[in-house]
């Protein structure tokens, strides 16, 4: 079993991490004909802040080591591999349980805010921007829109008229950001401060600032705004603060403290603290899998607790158990769930891997995908669109696209593009108004290169943008988009769908589609009633008989939010949507050499993983046989190279075609190896014609054990 330590781990605490030669006379880059560029300079001597390969959420896990090549013998067995590092998840989850006194006092700071009508505010970065968005409209909106369909609304409605505004769900970018990052945004504190004052959000007010790695920049900059609210720190005020201010992360402090601005966060005792460390990802970097997992799983838990107990003193058991609380259940209880939850996703790993088969294939034969949710939109909408940075590929079509370029493309029952994002987020679409947020990133941002980034992302990112996509399954996208012969559609069906598929005319007429377009289906059921969900098969089948159905029975007292189930499909697409990418050659062992370089995190990664690559590369047997031994390349040189690379995809318009990673990993071998230079044409000639996985074990053939 290979451990957290071994080639590609050359830097393990960040304070090594952080002695990076910074030298930029290299005999290499002089071979190459590189310069290091301005900003490659300024990368390795000023950025050191932002070179994060020591944390471990960065580093590779000893489970999913060999993933891409197992892949491509035995996917079973490679998704077996990929839902075994949930169990980290399921540990840390019992750990909690046996403990849970933070996050008994979370539950409670959001039970007081709904009582008092102050507002809780969930704000994360990427995937946590997507976790946020999810708390917001899909645990909250829809759940209060329950409560006002049912006969205890009566009692209640004085007091709770409007609650359903209360929660705000933010990520950075605002709602554009659902679709795929803003750069420049990520790297600044100041945009976290502004969208904590754009949305409103006030001293009192309850403030989760949620980061997979403990450092981002923009979720630090909303705790630290939030925390300036309470002004001059005394121990009321400190007392005050911390019940309201909760900071919740994926590494452990150790790792984290030698970053200045994690640092003034851990440091403060204004500031709850709560860590849901498990350890490293499936995919090294990727948290978008465990880390998110477990984040979105704890405010999940923590929110219905605290409804719970905002309404069991005022409503009755029998209308507590109508809105889906069991009573009696304690946070701990919630918490446990999860346990078997990961089990059951797991068992169905045989049954996953017909779909991830097809999907994958589909793919390589240039042919598309379209997923079709409703209750599940925001989970498996942003499954698809966390493909895009983790592998590399074109994001989703605009509605500018006369023809399909993205892989995957969702759909929603709407029948049009403006109400498929009332559908989406339960509420109006909220943009970044230019008139807030220009003139301080202009007179606030001293970084040149971070200041030029952020002004050009704001330019995408108001409510115009809005407009730009299209959800809805509507006669106007089947025309542009819809399924053609050798394309995939994958039906995702939460439990209060399955209970009324028979009435869903929206579910089949696309079945019907994909059925006359010979189009096979792939239906994910999610459901606590297996009979229901052997009746949702039986209806499904009857309209496609071909379609494949994967049927997650979660059997739980209560599910109030459907958490569990949200949670269920997660997990299950998460490691699905990583086996397609890795059967096509996405991801080298359990890494993301497919990386898109976008912001100051991901140069780091990638820089990283060209050096470790490079590095095991010449380092092992087979080279030295062939090639004669060599000096291990730098972090500096790996820098420029990298630099140079994205130069090179961004001029020959092959953006989201190339992997920077690859190219210079090719590169750099190939020069190395021989006596001629090797250029970047070159580079991508050899990776046209087989992947860097296979080109990388031919280097080293003890990478695929």
């Amino acid at each position: 079993m290979k451990t957290y330590s071994a080639a590609l781990l050359l830097y393990t605490t960040i304070s090594s991490m952080q002695c990076i030669a910074k030298t930029t006379d290299s005999k290499l880059l002089e071979k190459l004909s590189i310069s290091p560029s301005a900003e490659s300079f300024d990368y390795v001597n000023h950025k050191t802040q932002f070179q994060l390969h020591g944390l471990i959420t960065e580093q590779r896990h000893p489970k999913t080591w060999n993933l891409s090549f197992k892949v491509k013998q035995s996917v079973p067995t490679a998704l077996d591999q990929l839902f075994s590092v949930d169990e980290d998840v399921s540990k840390k989850m019992e750990q909690l349980a046996k403990d849970a006194k933070l996050l008994n006092q979370a539950s409670l700071a959001i039970e007081r805010a709904i009582e008092q009508r102050k507002k809780i505010y969930f704000y994360g970065c990427g995937a946590t921007g997507r976790l946020a968005k999810q708390v917001e409209s899909s645990f909250w909106r829809p759940f209060w829109e329950r409560v006002k369909a049912s006969k205890a609304w009566d009692k209640i409605k004085d007091k709770y008229s409007g609650v359903e505004d209360e929660l705000i769900g933010e990520m950075t970018g605002g709602d554009r950001a659902l679709i795929s990052s803003l750069p420049g945004f990520e790297d600044l504190q100041l945009i976290g401060r502004l969208q904590l004052k754009d949305r409103g959000v006030q001293k009192g007010d309850v403030v989760f600032a949620i980061t997979e790695g403990g450092e981002t920049s923009s979720v630090i900059g909303t705790i630290l705004g939030a925390l300036d609210q309470y002004g001059e720190l005394t121990p009321k005020t400190t007392r005050e603060a911390k019940e309201n201010l909760y900071f919740v992360y994926n590494n452990p402090d150790s790792v984290l403290l030698p970053f200045d601005r994690s640092r003034a966060v851990l440091k403060n005792p204004a500031i709850t603290k709560i860590s849901l460390f498990t350890g490293p990802q499936a995919i090294a970097g990727s948290t978008r899998m465990q880390a998110t997992t477990s984040e979105t799983f704890f405010a999940g838990v923590i929110l219905e607790n605290a409804i719970y107990q905002a309404l069991k003193d005022t409503l009755s058991a029998d209308e507590l158990q109508e809105l889906g609380f069991h009573p009696n259940r304690t946070l701990s209880d919630r918490l446990r769930d999860f346990v078997s939850l990961q089990k059951k996703v797991r068992a169905l790993k045989g049954e996953v891997a017909l779909l991830t088969d097809v999907e994958a294939s589909t793919y390589s034969h240039q042919h598309f995908s379209t997923y079709f949710a409703d209750d599940a939109l925001i989970t498996v909408f942003t499954d698809s669109t966390e493909r895009s940075p983790t592998f590399r590929l074109l994001p989703l079509d605009t509605v500018k696209e006369p023809h399909r370029k993205s892989f995957i493309q969702v759909w929603s029952p709407a029948t049009n593009a403006h109400t498929a994002w009332d559908f989406f987020l339960h509420r109006p679409f909220r943009g970044l108004d230019p008139t807030v947020y220009q003139k301080p990133f202009n007179d606030e941002i001293s970084d040149p290169f971070l200041k030029e980034s952020a002004l050009k992302s704001l330019l995408d990112a108001g409510n115009d943008q809005q407009a730009l996509y299209d959800f809805s399954f509507s006669e106007s996208n089947v025309s542009r988009a819809g399924p053609q012969k050798g394309d995939v559609g994958g039906l995702v069906l939460l439990s209060p769908e399955i209970r009324k598929i028979e009435k869903s005319q929206s579910i089949k007429r696309w079945l019907k589609l994909f059925h006359l377009r010979a189009a096979p289906v792939f239906a994910i059921l999610v459901s606590s009633d297996r009979g229901h969900s052997a009746e949702a098969v039986n209806k499904i089948t009857s309209i496609a008989p071909e379609t494949h159905t994967i049927s997650l029975i979660t059997s739980f007292p209560d599910d109030p939010l459907y958490v569990r189930e949200h949670i269920g499909i997660k997990m299950l697409l998460n490691a699905h949507s990583t086996a397609v990418m890795a059967k096509l050659g996405k991801v080298v062992g359990n890494t993301m050499t497919n990386v898109n370089p976008g912001n100051l995190k991901l140069i780091g990664r990638a820089t990283y993983l060209i050096q470790s690559h490079v590095n095991d590369a010449i380092s092992s047997t087979e080279w030295t046989k062939q090639h004669g031994k060599h000096a291990p390349i730098s972090y500096a040189e790996a820098n420029a190279v990298l630099f140079d690379a994205i130069s090179y995809v961004s001029r020959t318009r092959k953006v989201g075609q190339i992997s920077e990673v690859g190219l210079s990993i090719v590169r750099l071998l190939e020069s190395m190896a021989g006596k001629q230079t090797v250029t970047w044409a070159d580079a991508e000639g050899i990776l046209e014609k087989q992947e860097l996985g296979d080109y990388l074990l031919k280097q080293n053939p003890q990478l695929g054990i």
